[in-house]
């Protein structure tokens, strides 16, 4: 493990969190808006402090849109359904300096469901918070 000088935070460390989540009762024309979908996960990710490398997005037809971001921690993604007003979203990250969770809550914020469903599973090792 070694440490990063510019956030003074270990880097390397086999731990993670992997956070999924369905949500229901969004607009259809959101699901279908492939710009407002890219722009709205890569506003969440940079806010959760991730590191976007690249991201790539298809609309398809006659309906539906995937948004795919590598992350320096890991990957984002996001599968909608338009059609039943549903959006698969998947937010992997390696370490502990990016913040999956509130990634997911700010996608919900931006999309406004009627329901969501979330739930987080810890990857890896545990490792203590404080630096010795």
């Amino acid at each position: 493990m070694s440490i990063d000088a510019g956030t003074l935070q270990p880097v390397g460390l086999f731990t993670g969190q992997h956070v999924l989540a369905e949500l229901e009762g969004v607009a259809a024309e959101l699901l279908d808006d492939e710009q407002f979908l890219t722009d709205a996960l890569n506003s969440a990710l940079d806010r959760s402090q991730a590191t976007v490398c690249d991201v790539i997005s298809k609309r398809f037809d006659p309906q539906g849109v995937t948004v795919l971001a590598l992350l320096s921690e890991s990957h984002a993604s996001l599968h909608s359904y338009p059609e039943n007003g549903s959006i698969f979203i998947d937010v992997f990250t390696c370490g502990n300096r990016a913040q999956p969770e509130r990634a997911v809550d700010l996608l919900a914020e931006s999309l406004g469901p009627t329901n969501v469903n979330c739930r987080t599973i810890r990857r890896g090792h545990e490792y203590e918070t404080g630096l010795t």
